[in-house]
């Protein structure tokens, strides 16, 4: 009986650790993914690579391999790919400043670009396995639906839904929810003409209750293909969108999650199930490419950025005050972490 006692016990701890686990693993493949993108692209243009690194902060264990070292720190929160002349002067050919703009340009997006493909791929797998493949064609009413009565007919194509093109299935419900009244305008294409409707679905639990299904695809590897890309294209659109939002202060810190949050998010998806997880995870991966395009110093966006001004200005701005820049974004960022893992954890211990 105590046997039993302690195997239940072991499982029941098992069962709210292994997510986290997950988690934290899927979190530093994403870092893995990012900085192999530079790495690859770096040596690909001929720049030196000194450090590679996961992980901030003491190292847990190193080794080198010809002219680069290869490193593990105890600080999960990011990684490194330290090139030769990045951040100051060097006489080495194969530094990083030595090299064209239109390279360093390649090797400052590729990090990013990685975790972009690592998004579609993971949305190619999810897609592959789904029985079904959807489409924005309305193909059947559901019994008492009131659409047809505003025009919605079967065969129409929905092009657009409160102003927002569509591409996938799950664009017609992301952006009718925008909707709490259930009033939806949409555009469809029917017999090449374009038809504005507007309709009245009614709300259920503050969204429209759309009351029709839509139109299979025929599976193949240009359907999954198709699919996977339009659908990826939607999750950037999203991030876009919600980026946007924070900016203009639709959305507040409370909308925010930190990596604490991430690791959380992602665990509580892993127990949910496997499709559910793996959308998750190809939507954080694709939200890292794009948030670290963003023109902030610090980010590889800010990196970009005075690179494009080094291309048109036909000169570099001097070292020491992007340095400055840099630093100076750096360290907003680091505070902007900080409060999130704080409120992460404030928000998880008190249930909010």
């Amino acid at each position: 009986m105590v046997t039993i006692g302690i195997l239940a016990t072991a499982a029941s701890i098992w069962s709210t650790v292994w997510p986290i686990l997950a988690a934290i693993a899927i979190f530093l493949f994403f870092i893995l993914i990012h900085e192999l993108g530079h790495f690859l692209a770096a040596k690909l243009m001929g720049v030196r690579v000194n450090e590679f690194s996961i992980g901030f902060g003491p190292k847990m264990f190193s080794f080198g391999k010809g002219e680069t070292k290869y490193s593990v720190r105890w600080l999960p929160l990011g990684g490194y790919c330290a090139m030769e002349g990045e951040d100051d002067d060097s006489e080495d050919n194969k530094a990083f400043g030595k090299k064209p703009v239109w390279r360093r340009i390649i090797i400052t997006v590729a990090g990013a670009l990685f975790n972009i493909l690592l998004g579609f791929i993971i949305v190619v797998i999810m897609t592959a396995a789904t029985p079904v493949i959807g489409t924005t064609t309305v193909a059947q009413f559901n019994e008492d639906a009131v659409s047809p009565s505003y025009g919605l007919m079967e065969g129409d194509k929905i092009i657009s839904v409160n102003g927002s093109r569509v591409f996938v299935t799950d664009d017609i419900t992301y952006y009718a929810a925008s909707s709490a009244d259930g009033n939806v305008q949409m555009q469809v294409k029917r017999d090449g003409e374009v038809i504005d409707l507007d309709i009245q679905f009614g709300a259920e639990n503050g969204y429209p209750a759309l009351d029709f299904k839509v139109a299979r695809a025929e599976k193949n590897i240009g359907t999954v293909i198709s699919y996977s890309f339009w659908d990826s294209i939607s999750m950037m659109r999203m991030i876009y969108s919600s980026i946007g939002g924070m900016l203009t202060g639709q959305y507040g810190l409370d909308d925010m999650a930190g990596p604490v949050g991430m690791v959380q998010q992602v665990s509580q998806a892993a127990a949910y199930g496997l499709d559910t997880f793996l959308w998750i995870a190809a939507l954080i991966t694709i939200n890292l490419g794009i948030f670290n395009l963003l023109p902030i110093p610090g980010l590889d966006g800010g990196r970009l950025l005075f690179l494009i001004i080094e291309g048109i200005a036909r000169r570099p701005v001097p070292k020491k005050y992007e340095a400055y820049i840099h630093l100076a974004g750096l360290a907003l960022l680091l505070v902007l972490s900080v409060v999130l893992i704080f409120h992460d954890f404030f928000r998880i211990f008190t249930g909010g």
